[in-house]
């Protein structure tokens, strides 16, 4: 999948924030153009148009849940970019529910949210993307994040642990999928990543023990995990199809 003189089509899902803006960001400093999908505020898509470096950048709206609303939201950024070549599932949701702590009625709306949100979301706005990619004799590139979570477990937030380990599985299902249709599928794992998502759970006494796990005694800044985002929808980056890259600081290590 080469790069061309316009620059790449570039659909990043929950970009108006955090991990998905440093993404965005990452890529429009590159010359490519963007969609931000994300349930955008009034009056906000200008301004996060207008963040991005370059020209040719589009948002556009919809709850990951509303399956009817994905692919309307898929189909508009992809006419508005003329194709897509890189699609980031970035978008994800992550709530506490300790299943000592929490009544039965909340265990269940966490977790039918949460994978509606991270696995399902994800695995329709990828099947609406591919529908577009398929057709380009040039291929593509899919990149999911994931989480350090799906190795080590996530007990106070067991749905978006699941979540991710099914993410994992869907990447690798689809990177031999769709490698006959050039198409590269990839996943970065990161660990804590100081974004507004984390506040909270980085605020002392907590957040000393969370930046302890690292030997680095910090955790993740957004652009980080950009750049390995980055990396694997580049052109050099087809044979690392099927990979998992996990960027946890050393904070978990699996072989």
């Amino acid at each position: 999948m080469g790069e061309n003189v316009r620059g790449r089509a570039v659909l990043v899902t929950g970009a108006a924030r955090g991990i998905g803006w440093a993404i965005a960001k990452r890529f429009a400093a590159a010359g490519d153009r963007v969609a931000i999908l994300d349930k955008v505020p009034a009056g906000a898509a200008g301004d996060l148009v207008a963040g991005l470096d370059g020209s040719g950048h589009a948002v556009v709206e919809a709850d990951l849940l509303d399956a009817e609303a994905v692919q309307a939201a898929v189909d508009s950024a992809a006419g508005q970019l003329s194709g897509l070549d890189v699609l980031v599932n970035n978008a994800g949701i992550f709530v506490a529910h300790p299943i000592t702590e929490v009544d039965y009625a909340t265990w269940q709306k966490h977790w039918q949210a949460t994978l509606g949100v991270n696995l399902i979301g994800a695995a329709n706005v990828t099947w609406c993307a591919v529908d577009h990619m398929k057709a380009q004799a040039r291929g593509g590139r899919i990149v999911n994040v994931s989480s350090r979570g799906a190795f080590r477990g996530e007990p106070e937030v067991p749905a978006y642990g699941a979540s991710k380990a099914a993410v994992n599985s869907l990447t690798q299902s689809l990177a031999i999928a769709l490698a006959p249709y050039r198409i590269a599928v990839s996943a970065v794992a990161p660990g804590f990543v100081a974004t507004d998502m984390t506040t909270d759970w980085l605020k002392p006494p907590g957040g000393d023990e969370i930046r302890a796990q690292s030997p680095f005694g910090r955790v993740a800044e957004p652009a980080e995990i950009a750049a390995g985002v980055f990396y694997l929808a580049s052109a050099e980056a087809e044979w690392a199809s099927g990979t998992i890259l996990d960027l946890n600081g050393a904070s978990y290590l699996r072989t």
